[in-house]
């Protein structure tokens, strides 16, 4: 099966950071290719922070857990914070089932507090470095 235009996941810029609204059933294949398109947009667009909704996921298994912490640990080392948030609590337990921590990875709730997360990590740095300047 050749991948097409149409098997990609669509990534929006809002203000200073990316928002991936995740509507369809994760594949292996699909992941891989969310973690290649939001590495290049984050480096395109110098976005400071990640959203990424997982609300209509009813399942993730430890390959996309494992991908949602890669994307984290990328973004991290692109200046940007990732934060999920629409985790159904059967997925949280799952996670903590099949032992994956998601390193990097903060959550909230819904959106708009993932923002928030997002906009407060980011006053957090400006605070700690005026001119700018964080390693």
């Amino acid at each position: 099966m050749a991948s097409d235009v149409g098997d990609r996941i669509p990534i929006l810029k809002l203000g200073d950071a990316l928002l991936v609204t995740i509507q369809v059933d994760m594949h292996d294949r699909l992941a891989l290719a969310l973690e290649d398109d939001l590495t290049n947009r984050i480096v395109q667009t110098s976005a400071k922070g990640v959203l990424i909704d997982i609300s209509a996921l009813e399942i993730v298994d430890s390959f996309i857990g494992r991908t949602l912490a890669s994307i984290a640990q990328i973004a991290r080392v692109l200046d940007a914070e990732t934060v999920v948030v629409g985790m159904r609590p059967a997925v949280a337990i799952t996670l903590v089932e099949l032992g994956l921590s998601l390193p990097g990875v903060r959550t909230a709730l819904n959106a708009e507090r993932g923002m928030a997360l997002i906009r407060t990590h980011r006053a957090d740095e400006l605070d700690a470095d005026p001119d700018g300047d964080a390693a």
